[in-house]
């Protein structure tokens, strides 16, 4: 994942953020070694972020939309109720038995819920309310997946949306930005206006934006 924090400070935040488990770990380093891009995965930093979030919400039912290797499902389980749901999807069949490998040896086994196929197709076919959403797919479909959850985020209900700054890029010279630039900065401006959430852009890693329903 890129990020847009000084390397020495954001070794500093992770040395005084509480520490991976040991499976979250495992996965990374896994991650990096075996995946073509590895810098996909929410690594550390982010992670604990996203437990926060999950454990001060305490989620009865969570959606992730692109998997990836796991890490950040692991990380979203951390706050879930003790019958509580996190169902997450993929699209790349290629994750699916890294997946579930690693979901097996989670003590959140059974609460998460794989999924594989196109988001598109798959968001309507599952049952909210959503406490929690967390998306970090393909970032062109951002506002297609926001505009599939966001009904069916029950009110006070967190959707986050990973990369939105997309390496500085939104605020280089907006008259030359590639296509996903384009779409992200129009996602960004979509969510600004929307009057049914309360929004956060956090500059975090790579951007992230917290959206409150109300």
């Amino acid at each position: 994942m890129e990020t847009l924090i000084n390397p020495e400070i954001e070794n500093y935040c992770e040395e005084h953020s509480m520490e991976e488990t040991p499976l979250l770990h495992s996965v990374y380093r896994d991650t990096f070694l075996h995946q073509v891009k590895p810098r996909m995965i929410s690594g550390h930093l982010q992670g604990r972020f996203l437990s926060v979030i999950s454990q001060m919400l305490r989620p009865e039912r969570v959606l992730e939309i692109g998997t990836f290797t796991g890490y950040s499902a692991l990380c979203l389980a951390e706050g879930l109720t003790p019958t509580g749901e996190l169902h997450t999807i993929e699209v790349e069949e290629e994750y699916e038995d890294k997946i579930r490998e690693v979901f097996a040896q989670s003590p959140y086994n059974s609460q998460l819920k794989l999924h594989i196929g196109g988001a598109e197709t798959i968001i309507p076919t599952l049952q909210g309310p959503w406490d929690l959403v967390f998306i970090d797919a393909e970032k062109r479909n951002n506002q297609v997946f926001y505009d599939l959850v966001i009904p069916n985020v029950r009110k006070g209900g967190v959707v986050m949306i990973d990369n939105v700054l997309w390496s500085g890029k939104v605020v280089e010279d907006a008259n030359h930005p590639d296509l996903d630039t384009q779409a992200i900065m129009a996602f960004n401006d979509y969510v600004q206006h929307d009057e049914r959430v309360s929004n956060l852009l956090l500059p975090f890693r790579d951007g992230i934006l917290l959206a409150l329903k109300l």
